[in-house]
């Protein structure tokens, strides 16, 4: 994703954010809107350390990093929306929640990377087996062929062959 549509999907994340939470009755209703923002920040996050930036990157950095930093803001007046409804146990569960999800992601791209350094690795060792298998046929074959041709020019006058 570019840096202008993660800014623009943040920036318009917040814009819900704040206006639901304005109109809404209860806790609950923010969920799909509190899931929209966060996945919106998600998205600004990994482009930014993408560095997916073209053009202007200091302004796109900028803007970025602000609208991260008003996300941020944001996050902790919602979580006081919690706290302020008596619903605090539920906002650590969320946060509980949260931490076993990112360390299951980190742990499944770790997995990914070692998978394909293993393989990787499994295609260099056939690669080399195949080019030392040429070189060992090229060599014997060489060798092979000056014996032969030697034994040749001999016509049973070497002392090998009396």
């Amino acid at each position: 994703m570019d840096p202008i549509t993660c800014l623009a999907a943040v920036n318009t994340a917040i814009a819900v954010v704040k206006a639901t939470v304005k109109t809404a009755q209860n806790l609950e209703s923010l969920g799909p809107c509190l899931s929209q923002f966060f996945g919106a920040r998600a998205e600004a996050v990994k482009v930014i350390k993408a560095g997916g930036f073209k053009g202007s990157a200091m302004g796109q950095a900028l803007e970025l990093e602000l609208a991260i930093e008003a996300s941020r803001q944001l996050e902790e007046s919602i979580k006081m929306l919690f706290f302020q409804s008596n619903k605090m146990d539920i906002w650590m569960k969320i946060v509980a929640r949260t931490a076993s999800i990112n360390s299951a992601q980190i742990q499944s791209e770790r997995r990914e990377r070692e998978a394909a350094k293993r393989k990787k690795a499994e295609i260099d060792e056939v690669i080399e087996i195949v080019l030392f298998s040429i070189v060992a046929i090229a060599l014997v074959g060489t060798v092979g062929y000056f014996v032969y041709e030697a034994i040749a020019q001999c016509q049973g006058r070497c002392s090998f062959q009396k």
